[in-house]
């Protein structure tokens, strides 16, 4: 199915159906599916107005309400939200056909959808993460709340809106985890500006967004702040090692084909002609996580894959060295550690052969239980 961005509402004459501007097609779009017409109403200012001071006891205006509709499945509404005291606000609002109704009412009572969590950051601007699922969890609401798990997507110019088998937080969720996944500055389907607040300083506005997100959601009763974690991969892995040398706040970290040593990384990776355009020699100084190395002090579980030609496994032995010898949690005299290396010699950027993935999935599930929970390592016998 075509998704579309759609504005503009009205009614046919007989009221049965929604006639929506289509600017993908460039033309109007009238639309009979049941779950236009239950949302094309609050695409009205004054309407959503209404709704939204109903449910938050606040007054203001709404200014582009937008539905991005996928015929039959799904749709996304966002609008902003002007109160007449206090910033503007962003609301982002998933629904399902058959959901549209109950969810978005859900939403605007709790001033953030279900499945979609709003932290404000600084410059008044919102980050926006998905939380997979807060409620999903078995056990976290009769047995206490959930343990967390920060998970950083790569790229940096990505987002979390999208599905793999790679990556996949429901088997994280399976094990009675709550995960969120945050698009901080430099993630696509912001805008522009969203993109600038981090270009060429990847330590400033992504850690700080990712800071303010966690933040959010850690004050949610059905989250354990006391147990939590940080993992990514690529530029997510890059961002773990920045979050381990300037945060205590996590219990463990993990760091998959990760950036480490900038000045290292730029004149070896296959993508050097990307990375000219990305940092100055300066802004890579600036920006290195390998200069924080004596201020971690987080346990870190390392993966690389030897045939991993963006970033080059120099990269992750370079972090396992300097982890063992020079982080403010080094490796004892007799050699033993804390911080585990996870090293696939015929893996390249991605952990693609299906068995290797499973060992992926279930080393890093030990030492998540190790360090988050408490509990014994399980690892694979040949590890």
């Amino acid at each position: 199915m075509t998704e579309r961005l759609i504005e503009t509402p009205g009614r046919t004459m007989d009221g049965a159906a929604v006639r929506l501007a289509d600017h993908v097609a460039d033309r109007e779009l009238v639309a009979r599916d049941p779950a236009v017409p239950a949302l094309a109403d609050l695409l009205d200012p004054a309407t959503l107005a209404r709704r939204i001071a109903t449910a938050t006891g606040t007054s203001g205006v709404v200014t582009r309400p937008y539905l991005r509709y996928k015929p039959g499945t799904s749709c996304l509404l966002a609008a902003r939200w002007v109160p007449d005291v206090g910033a503007p606000r962003d609301l982002l609002v998933r629904a399902y056909a058959d959901h549209a109704r109950p969810k978005l009412d859900k939403a605007l009572r709790r001033a953030a959808p279900d499945d979609v969590v709003l932290a404000d950051a600084d410059a008044g601007l919102v980050v926006t993460g998905w939380a997979a699922d807060r409620d999903l969890p078995e056990g976290a609401s009769s047995g206490g709340p959930a343990p967390l798990l920060l998970w950083i997507h790569g790229g940096p110019l990505s987002t979390w809106s999208a599905w793999s088998w790679r990556w996949n937080p429901w088997l994280m969720v399976a094990r009675g985890y709550a995960v969120l996944l945050p698009d901080p500055a430099l993630s696509t389907g912001y805008g522009q500006d969203f993109v600038q607040r981090g270009w060429g300083a990847w330590g400033g506005a992504p850690f700080t967004d990712l800071m303010a997100i966690t933040d959010a959601v850690e004050a949610l009763p059905e989250i354990d702040a006391t147990r939590t974690a940080a993992m990514g991969g690529s530029f997510g892995g890059y961002m773990a090692n920045w979050v381990a040398g300037h945060t205590d706040r996590f219990r463990a970290i993990v760091t998959h084909a990760s950036l480490w040593a900038l000045d290292q990384f730029g004149p070896t990776t296959d993508a050097a002609y990307y990375w000219l355009r990305e940092m100055t020699p300066e802004m890579a100084e600036a920006n290195s996580p390998h200069r924080a190395v004596a201020d971690i002090r987080t346990p870190m579980l390392v993966v690389h894959g030897d045939k991993d030609y963006r970033v080059p496994v120099g990269e992750g032995l370079r972090l396992w060295r300097d982890l063992l010898t020079e982080s403010g949690l080094p490796a004892d005299d007799d050699g033993s550690t804390e911080h585990r290396f996870l090293y696939f010699p015929d893996e390249n950027h991605w952990v693609l052969a299906p068995q290797h993935a499973k060992v992926w999935y279930q080393t890093v599930l030990a030492f998540l239980g190790e360090h988050v929970r408490g509990d014994e390592p399980e690892l694979p016998a040949y590890l």
